[in-house]
Formats: C-alpha cells, sequence, structure tokens
C-alpha cells in the first residue's frame, strides 16, 4: 500500500511540478505523519524535493519540454497571468515580448485600443500583434524551428539599438537567485533585453518556480515584477521579494 501511494504522489509531482501537505491527505485519507515520511522516502531516492507545505519536482532540468506540451498545460493559471499582465501595457509604449506560451497569450489579450511598437522574437507572437494591426518590429537571427524564435548575435545587435519601455519575459526557470533558460542564444538575447529595458516583467505559472534550467539568464535582482500563480510555493517567493521583486499572485 505504502509503494503503490508513493508511486501516485510522484505522478502528481511530476504531473503538476507540486504537491501539498494538505493535498495528499485529503487525496489519501493519511495523516501528516505519514505525508512527512512518504516525503522524506521519497526525497532520499530523488524523485522529488520537499519544500515547507509539501514537495515539488526536481529543481534542476536539462532539456526544455517541447512547445506543443507546453501549450495546453497549466492554462488556466497562464490564462490569469497573461490576463493581468495585460493591465501593466500603456499607450504609446514600446514593448519586448519574449518567447514562450504565456507571453504569446498577453499578446493574444493585449487590447485592441492600446497602440504600442512591440518588439519580439518569436514569429507566433509577431503574428498574433499583427493581427492586431500592432507596429511589430522583428530582429534578424537564426530561427530555431517547433519554437519558431529568432536568436543569435544580429539578433542581439538589433535589440541594442532600442529603448524598451517594458519586457514581458518568461523563464524556463526562477528562483531566488535568478532566472534561467534552456536555450543559450536565447538566454543570451534575454538578458541583453532585459539591461535595455526600463521595467521587466517576468510571467511564470507555479511549474517554472524553484525550476532551474542550465542557461544563466539574469539576477533576480534585475527583474522588476514576477507575476505567478497562487500554486507557486510561497516560501520561495517570500525569498524573491526580500531580492526586492515585486511579486504579484493570481488566485
Amino acid at each position: 500500500m505504502n509503494q503503490c501511494r508513493r508511486e501516485r504522489i510522484v505522478e502528481m509531482v511530476n504531473k503538476n511540478n507540486t504537491i501539498s501537505n494538505d493535498e495528499i491527505m485529503t487525496t489519501f485519507n493519511v495523516s501528516i505523519e505519514t505525508v512527512r515520511r512518504d516525503l522524506s522516502y521519497l526525497e532520499k531516492r530523488g524523485l522529488l524535493e520537499r519544500v515547507y507545505g509539501g514537495a515539488v519536482k526536481k529543481k534542476f532540468m536539462s532539456v526544455e519540454p517541447k512547445y506543443i506540451s507546453r501549450e495546453s498545460v497549466n492554462m488556466v493559471e497562464k490564462q490569469k497571468i497573461a490576463s493581468l499582465a495585460e493591465t501593466f501595457v500603456l499607450e504609446n509604449e514600446t514593448i519586448f515580448f519574449d518567447l514562450g506560451t504565456t507571453v504569446l497569450l498577453v499578446a493574444s489579450l493585449l487590447k485592441d485600443e492600446k497602440q504600442i511598437t512591440a518588439f519580439t522574437n518569436s514569429l507566433r507572437t509577431a503574428m498574433c500583434l499583427s493581427d492586431k494591426n500592432q507596429n511589430v518590429i522583428i530582429p534578424g537571427g537564426k530561427l530555431r524551428g517547433g519554437e519558431y524564435a529568432v536568436s543569435g548575435s544580429i539578433a542581439e545587435d538589433c535589440m541594442l539599438n532600442f529603448n524598451i519601455d517594458k519586457a514581458f519575459i518568461g523563464a524556463g526557470g526562477i528562483n531566488e537567485n535568478g532566472v534561467t533558460d534552456f536555450i543559450i542564444d536565447e538566454a543570451r538575447l534575454r538578458s541583453k533585453i532585459i539591461k535595455n529595458a526600463e521595467k521587466v516583467i517576468v510571467v511564470a505559472d507555479f511549474s517554472k518556480i524553484g525550476i532551474k534550467a542550465p542557461c544563466k539568464v539574469c539576477d533576480i535582482e534585475e527583474i522588476d515584477v514576477l507575476i505567478t500563480d497562487s500554486k507557486a510555493p510561497q516560501e520561495l517567493l517570500k525569498k524573491i521579494e526580500k531580492k526586492g521583486v515585486q511579486i504579484i499572485i493570481v488566485k
């Protein structure tokens, strides 16, 4: 029985990236002492990591999940995050939209009456904004298939010529030390845009909080706002907030 329950717990963590003690107690009708024993057992075997109030998926991820698999996951959280993020966009601003599913949602929710100058290295986002009759500028560079994202030295040199009011940044992972990603050229481009933007807004659902991807994008102090959801580990969010980042949690 113990092994079956523990296997289920691992499946739930891998699916949702996090699990709470209360969720385990309710699902399996067990005591908090049993939950602690189970999580301790699973952590020692490298199957998850314990955090205050529950557990999360192993923090280090070496391979980026495919776009098609990310496109429909955690959509309720992403929609709420994107809806709130859109309110940061003001008329006539110069906005950079990073690649990624949540940032694309921000662009798709942009109110038609808000006319902006939009920069993006995502062809999906560029088409979305173009359909909204926005002024869209795409940097040159190397195109990565599947993601349809442009990066590399040409894109970096192009973006250094422009001043950005706000940058909406996606993330492979984020913790109290900084933002990380999986593709080195895309991480480098993000890093340079962050340094060139007046306000940096990271949009990331709970599955990205506490994850560490291979490539560093920036230190946590370089971002201004993190918009996430209530499933994100609260203790980790407090650590990020102490570094000077404004944390906004959608319900």
